[in-house]
């Protein structure tokens, strides 16, 4: 592609944006009105896919205990507890997850805490914080609307 003459009509666009860091990250945070894209979370899609891992690892009996388990995954028996406890998750929690739909105040550290065991009650839990935050009609979830 040769280049003879320089494009003389230049469109310029103008978007609206503050750059907020979340959780050591920087994010671009849209004006209120402003629909924002999904966004899936790597770290909370990798920790659900390890507590699936590991649980389906103990249910079919390959690993008798979380102790074992843990030792051959060379992680704290403790710490895979806690990932343990995500296969708890109601599953349109987890699906929401897996979507990208999760609000913003939906982190790994969060979810690690001990959840409640009726998914309605962990609903409610995850349902927002900060004022700038409501629940989205569709999935029932913490939404910066």
């Amino acid at each position: 592609m040769s280049r003879g003459s320089p494009i003389l009509e230049t469109v310029t666009l103008h978007v609206p944006f503050r750059v907020v860091k979340r959780g050591g990250r920087k994010e671009m945070q849209l004006p209120k009105g402003a629909v924002q894209p999904q966004r899936m979370d790597n770290t909370l899609v990798k920790a659900l896919a390890r507590a699936f891992r590991w649980k389906r690892m103990l249910e079919s009996g390959e690993f008798a205990t979380i102790a074992e388990l843990a030792e051959r995954e060379g992680i704290a028996p403790s710490y895979m507890t806690r990932v343990l406890r995500l296969t708890l998750l109601a599953p349109d929690i987890v699906e929401a997850i897996l979507d990208g739909r999760q609000g913003t105040e939906v982190t790994l550290a969060r979810l690690m805490e001990t959840p409640p065991v009726d998914w309605a009650e962990q609903r409610v839990a995850l349902q927002c914080t900060t004022a700038t935050d409501q629940i989205h009609p569709g999935t029932g979830f913490c939404a910066t609307l």
